[in-house]
């Protein structure tokens, strides 16, 4: 298991953060995603055999947010 933190820039609100959880939650092989719209940054614990971190990436950017 990996554990990253990505700094996402975009996030404001509570809706912002529901919708990467949710996005990034979709993709298998991840357990936990967290994310912190004051911090600009989201913890993602996930599994590398199952997924990558192109593919949380590309949920983020599908979310509307960047990753910096």
């Amino acid at each position: 298991m990996e554990k990253i933190d990505l700094k996402v820039t975009g996030m404001s609100c509570n809706h912002c953060k529901m919708a990467v959880e949710k996005e990034v939650s979709k993709i298998s092989g991840v357990y936990l995603v967290v994310a912190f719209p004051k911090e600009n940054k989201v913890t993602i614990e996930y599994d590398g055999n199952s997924s990558t971190l192109d593919a949380i990436k590309s949920a983020i950017d599908e979310a509307g947010y960047s990753v910096e």
